[in-house]
């Protein structure tokens, strides 16, 4: 058996791109079963998240095997110009060490970030709970999840703002100043959404709104942040009360409109609002932005916001690299043992440069 992961991410594809080929929660079983059950796989792990969409396999051939991932993307959101040359491809060892990095936030646009641990091991647990999982990425998955423990606790690589939530907090703070005149709303009540909430109380912001599509979680986030929850359909109707608007769930379609933000800006007297959109399928309409008074600022935007702080933590990168550098080693010693006969390839790993017949 080899390894390899084929994907995009917010490296190589913009996030108009990244939304194309990203996979909601509820398809992500079914699609990794759907993966393992192929002949040229042996195993499958989906991750998607707004930064990147990544498919690692176990199989008895890289060629035939890749060749069958990329077909599966093509299948659920055909090409487009460019979409072949922002696809990017890790084979055997290279693949080890790139998960070893991914988990432990070396690729992220925050460097350093920690959510993409939480992400992994989801993705992960659900690969595994749906059978598409075995003895190699078991093994591979479990390795990476203490590889980005040691460098958590070994390194200095997470001080600072170092989530997505964290991030979109500076912003605001940099656009506000103090944000304890400001109130803020947000859509959707995951994961993403309660850390924003929790950046945005850290910095002042109170009377924070949350608007979701199940009640009952919109509930449970605004008694957290002190705030007010707001049915799903009736936000756009309290957003003459806010000055932020941040956007981070998980619907299919684009929820805020020049349609709907016009009207309510027209009531609003066009008081300037920021907006941040933070969901990947985007939630907001880009065209807000031409609206008078709407600042609006997708997840591709926090990059600039985020390289104020790279500095610190790039100085921890070498560190990081030996350590990672250590498990690889390590693990690939076991994974030859284990069956693999070729002898380890070097770092880089290999671009997808021609597209395979679709299967």
């Amino acid at each position: 058996m080899d390894v390899f992961c084929l994907g995009l991410s917010h490296q190589t594809a913009d996030v108009a791109t990244r939304e194309r080929f990203a996979f909601a929660e509820h398809e992500i079983a079914a699609c990794a079963a759907e993966l393992r059950s192929r002949p040229e796989l042996g195993e499958a792990v989906i991750l998607s998240t707004c930064n990147r969409v990544e498919i690692y396999a176990a199989t008895p051939d890289v060629a035939a095997g890749a060749m069958s991932v990329e077909a599966f993307f093509d299948a659920r959101a055909p090409f487009q110009n460019g979409d072949r040359k922002a696809l990017y491809r890790q084979d055997g060892v290279s693949a080890v060490r790139h998960l070893f990095r991914v988990v432990s936030g070396l690729e992220s646009m925050v460097l350093g970030e920690t959510e993409i641990l939480g992400q992994v091991k989801k993705a992960y647990s659900t690969a595994a709970e749906s059978g598409a999982t075995s003895r190699h990425l078991n093994k591979l998955f479990q390795r990476a999840f203490n590889v980005a423990k040691e460098v958590r606790t070994r390194t200095g690589i997470t001080r600072g703002s170092v989530s997505v939530g964290s991030v979109a907090g500076d912003l605001a703070e940099k656009i506000f100043g103090r944000l304890n005149t400001c109130r803020a709303m947000i859509l959707g009540a995951g994961e993403t959404s309660e850390l924003t909430a929790r950046a945005l109380m850290s910095r002042g912001a109170h009377g924070i709104f949350v608007s979701n599509r199940s009640f009952e979680r919109a509930q449970m986030l605004a008694e957290e942040t002190h705030g007010e929850a707001i049915g799903f359909e009736q936000w756009h109707e309290r957003f003459d009360d806010i000055d932020i608007l941040i956007s981070s769930t998980s619907a299919p379609h684009m929820i805020v409109t020049p349609e709907k933000l016009g009207q309510a800006m027209r009531r609003r007297g066009n008081r300037p609002v920021f907006v941040i959109d933070l969901a990947v399928p985007r939630d907001v309409d880009p065209a807000v932005n031409d609206l008078d008074g709407v600042y609006l600022y997708d997840i591709d935007a926090l990059q600039s916001i985020a390289a104020e702080s790279m500095a610190i933590r790039r100085q921890e990168l070498s560190e990081c690299e030996r350590l990672i550098e250590r498990h690889v080693a390590d693990f690939w010693g076991w994974f030859l043992n284990a069956g693999l006969q070729r002898p380890p390839i070097p770092a880089g790993g290999v671009p997808i440069r021609s597209a395979p017949q679709v299967l």
